[in-house]
């Protein structure tokens, strides 16, 4: 009966913690995920709960609804968020082993004589200290939670940019076809104008060729312009987390623009990046992490203090016996083969390629932002010499046309003027979106690409008519 009992119990103990330890790995004790970064999204006006929630590209889209649905749908943003939440859980692992350990084990057997024995034992055991090892390690868990957080900084602004890139891109293509579309009616106008000129004994057949071939040029940079909107859709689709060949409708609306007019001390831009560049933060958490590394294999060859407690219980032929330990033990590491002293050097070594390479990316930082700097100073330039260039071409355009419907013109002026008219609406255009990804860009540079530039964008605004 005793034999009997103490299978039972045995088996209890080992259901229940089975149990609880089958719970354990569903929750979250060391509450590791209020150190995760927040799930990449706008938020937009505070929003509270998932802000992800409802997001859908089957309704028009203005540029911070794409943005929003790219953070939330494209599938970097899932792998990075992923990745923070593998730190997390690697930072509870190091914070596990600052709580004692225990197990229990159950055998049972019968020999050639008929006899039963069954054993069960409970052994507990404690680190006391290990010269730092532990501590070195759990810091290295939090600082590369700290990099896969700043990673995730660094790619969501990256695919922020992208989709703003895409947004201008695809409204600057939808702006080229009307613009296109609108030098092929012209051209289309000036051939029959040639042509009824031609009948009529006014005009000679030069212009009516030559008014056909405009016409036929101005066809071709239509059929260019569509394919260049069509890839362009599908780029956006693209940020967006769906395939190329959804279209992605946006809001009608011309391209915009903000205030034209500023003035910054770039070796500021630099140093404020400096401060708040994700990849920047990214490679000194992971300086951080490569010493912490360093400190705990240094700390892994010197010695170690346990604490250890066990009770066992052993029932044989039906005759039970009970024991039980307590003690402290000492593990002082003596040779191993010189195997610890290079993982000290790699460590080392690590530590020096962490030190290079945060250093060579605050070097691309300054670079990255003084580029974009002067992007945006060039393309402000272009834009507002744009607007003077297609004033002047309409002009001459209304100009020629009319003198030659008067009769006083040639046909060679009305296409010069006609093709002129066409180059400054591209290059208008080309300037708005220049401008626009410049703003973006040189905001991505510094670190603080975000939703107040997209609402300064959409408060201060000026048309940009092809």
């Amino acid at each position: 009966m005793r034999a009997r009992s103490f299978h039972f119990t045995a088996v209890a103990l080992l259901v229940f913690l089975s149990g609880n330890s089958l719970a354990a790995e569903t929750s979250d004790p060391f509450a590791t995920d209020a150190r995760l970064p927040l799930k990449p999204s706008l938020r937009l006006g505070g929003a509270i709960g998932d802000p992800c929630e409802g997001v859908s590209s089957e309704k028009t889209l203005g540029l911070m609804e794409v943005v929003n649905l790219a953070l939330c749908n494209n599938p970097q943003t899932r792998e990075v968020w992923a990745s923070s939440k593998v730190q997390a859980a690697q930072l509870g692992v190091s914070q596990a082993g600052y709580l004692p350990s225990a197990s229990v084990s159950a055998s049972g057997s019968r020999n050639s004589l008929g006899t039963n024995q069954r054993a069960i034992g409970l052994t507990l055991s404690y680190l006391l200290y290990d010269f730092g090892a532990r501590a070195a390690s759990l810091e290295n868990a939090r600082q590369l939670l700290a990099a896969a957080s700043a990673t995730q900084d660094g790619t969501v602004q990256s695919l922020f940019l992208a989709a703003v890139q895409a947004f201008y891109r695809t409204r600057a293509a939808a702006a080229a076809l009307d613009a296109a579309l609108e030098s092929e009616r012209a051209a289309q106008h000036s051939f029959a104008a040639a042509e009824a000129r031609y009948l009529a004994g006014a005009a000679t057949p030069a212009d009516k060729l030559q008014a056909r071939t405009a016409w036929s040029q101005a066809i071709l940079a239509r059929i260019t312009a569509e394919g260049n909107m069509k890839k362009a859709q599908g780029t956006l689709a693209n940020v967006v987390g769906l395939d190329a060949n959804r279209t992605v409708a946006l809001e009608a609306g011309e391209s915009k623009i903000g205030d034209e007019n500023f003035e910054h001390d770039v070796a500021l831009l630099i140093e404020q990046a400096k401060r708040l560049r994700p990849d920047i933060q990214a490679a000194e958490a992971q300086l951080k992490a490569a010493e912490a590394s360093a400190e705990a294999v240094r700390a892994a060859g010197k010695p170690s203090i346990s604490l250890s407690a066990s009770s066992n219980q052993t029932s044989t032929g039906g005759i039970s016996s009970h024991g039980s330990s307590l003690g402290v033990s000492v593990s002082v590491p003596i040779f191993s083969g010189y195997a610890p002293t290079y993982r000290v050097r790699a460590a080392e070594a690590q530590v020096e390629a962490k030190q290079a390479q945060a250093e060579r990316i605050r070097s691309q930082v300054a670079l990255d932002v003084w580029t974009a700097y002067q992007n945006l100073v060039t393309s402000t330039q272009a834009l507002r010499t744009s607007a003077d260039l297609l004033n002047s071409a309409e002009q001459s355009e209304r100009m020629a046309s009319g003198r030659y419907k008067a009769g006083v013109g040639n046909m060679l002026d009305v296409l010069n003027a006609q093709s002129a008219l066409a180059s400054a609406r591209q290059q208008r255009i080309q300037s708005a979106l220049d401008w626009n990804i410049s703003r973006a860009t040189l905001a991505q540079s510094m670190g603080n690409l975000d939703a107040n530039l997209l609402q300064g964008l959409a408060t201060t605004q000026e048309k940009i008519t092809p």
